[in-house]
């Protein structure tokens, strides 16, 4: 019987762990954190041996084949390991795609991933195909492989789920941008970031499809490298030449397979970075074959991401939004970008490598005040103080959300935003980029 060792039991490694077991390898969990309840449960209900708050080395290398959750590092002790022993290390999402013929429509970029996978899933609910929401949001693709089944996968997937994924192939792929982030783990080298992400297109077929957005200049440069076999879908805000989905004088537009229009104002999402996610949504569904009045209806009421410019409440006169899913520069760019009166941005966590050179206009433009969250802000007090003090923006230092909430009521003024917008990595002082919105909103509440 041939062994594998799951490394990490959160979603991804749990369900992993369920459909080895199903398949009949003996399978080993390790997790070198505390695992929750309900995983427990899981594994345990199933006969699955797990350990948690170790490694038990020996057990763990006598694997033939190793499943890594996203989150580990390759230079995690027990990884470098596993590799110097030659053990083959992939992800749930390599795993589980040995085990369906279903169709995968797969999503990733910088940023956007979750609103573009979110919209699709609901496009392709509301025309009421069997559909399953997977990758970093949903259930893990996994999971539903062994134990609830559907004919279309929406799969939201990050560069480090793509870097142990070397068979799996997309027959709709989506690239949705490309700008720095986590290059903490990419050796502070953003061409390894760039690489990680073109791992979408890996493996595709003339029969498969290629969405992407034909403004990003990174993106351009790169399908120079590359011989594209899958059917090339590239939009962009404005028509461009070789774009198929675009906006043209305020309709919303897809030329290929088959002509599709609506008004823009018709569209749920607002942003210059939601019609990026509209036009890339429309398209996976006009390509799908989903009706016209569908896509038209769905794309019109689309409720949004939770914690992705969600507005929370208005409090004295100021509009309090929670952005903590913008955890990169770009994202809070977009946010930024987005904002029509004057903005108190939250700003801060743990830096992958940032550079902020890039909102640096917008925040001049658009901030009253900046607000710092995080255990150790030294590098926003390094970027910001200076040009802030030129500006007139005021800044405050906080190292909790209760403080932080506090300093932007004291600097808000009425008719003001205050803008929750990071930048940063959240697990300096939370445990997830959710819980950092969740305890934001709460407080907002709480006024």
């Amino acid at each position: 019987m041939k062994k594998i060792t799951i490394l990490g039991a959160g979603e991804s490694g749990t369900g992993a762990a369920v459909l080895a077991k199903k398949k009949g390898y003996d399978v080993f969990v390790s997790d070198m954190s505390a695992i929750k309840e309900r995983y427990k449960k899981m594994l345990d209900s199933r006969d699955i041996p797990w350990e948690e708050k170790t490694h038990t080395e020996e057990r763990i290398l006598d694997a033939d084949e190793i499943i890594k959750s996203p989150g580990i590092p390759d230079n995690a002790p027990m990884v470098k390991k596993a590799i110097q022993r030659g053990i083959p290390i992939i992800s749930e999402i390599e795993f589980a795609g040995r085990y369906t013929t279903s169709k995968m429509i797969c999503i990733t970029g910088s940023n956007g991933k979750t609103t573009t996978t979110s919209l699709i899933y609901h496009i392709f609910k509301a025309a009421g195909y069997d559909a399953g929401l997977a990758g970093n949001i949903g259930n893990s693709l996994a999971l539903q492989v062994a134990e609830d089944p559907h004919e279309y996968y929406i799969i939201e997937l990050s560069s480090f789920q793509l870097d142990n994924m070397y068979d799996f192939r997309a027959n709709i792929a989506i690239l949705l941008n490309i700008t720095p982030d986590h290059l903490d783990r990419y050796d502070n080298c953003m061409q390894n970031y760039v690489d990680s992400k073109m791992r979408i297109i890996q493996n595709q077929t003339k029969d498969d499809s290629f969405i992407y957005w034909n403004d990003d200049p990174i993106i351009k440069r790169e399908l120079e490298k590359y011989d594209i076999k899958a059917i090339q879908y590239p939009f962009s805000e404005l028509k461009e030449k070789g774009s198929i989905g675009y906006i043209e004088e305020g309709q919303y537009k897809l030329e290929l397979p088959t002509p599709f229009n609506m008004e823009q104002e018709a569209l749920s999402l607002t942003g210059k970075h939601n019609i990026y996610n509209s036009l890339a949504a429309g398209l996976a569904a006009n390509i799908t074959g989903v009706k016209h009045e569908v896509i038209k209806e769905s794309l019109g009421n689309f409720p949004g991401v939770e914690h992705r410019l969600e507005p929370v409440a208005t409090v004295r006169g100021v509009t309090y939004v929670n952005d903590s899913k913008a955890t990169n520069v770009d994202a809070c760019w977009y946010a930024l970008e987005s904002m029509k009166t004057p903005t108190v941005l939250i700003i801060g966590g743990k830096d992958k490598g940032n550079d902020y050179t890039e909102i640096k206009d917008l925040v001049l433009e658009k901030c009253r005040a900046l607000v710092y969250l995080g255990a150790d802000n030294a590098k926003l007090h390094g970027f910001f103080d200076g040009i802030a003090k030129e500006k007139g923006i005021q800044v405050r230092d906080t190292h909790s959300m209760a403080d932080c909430v506090k300093a932007c009521s004291e600097l808000a003024q009425p008719g003001d935003t205050v803008l929750l917008s990071p930048c940063c990595a959240s697990f300096d002082l939370f445990k997830n980029m959710e819980d950092r919105g969740e305890q934001f909103k709460t407080l907002v509440r709480e006024m």
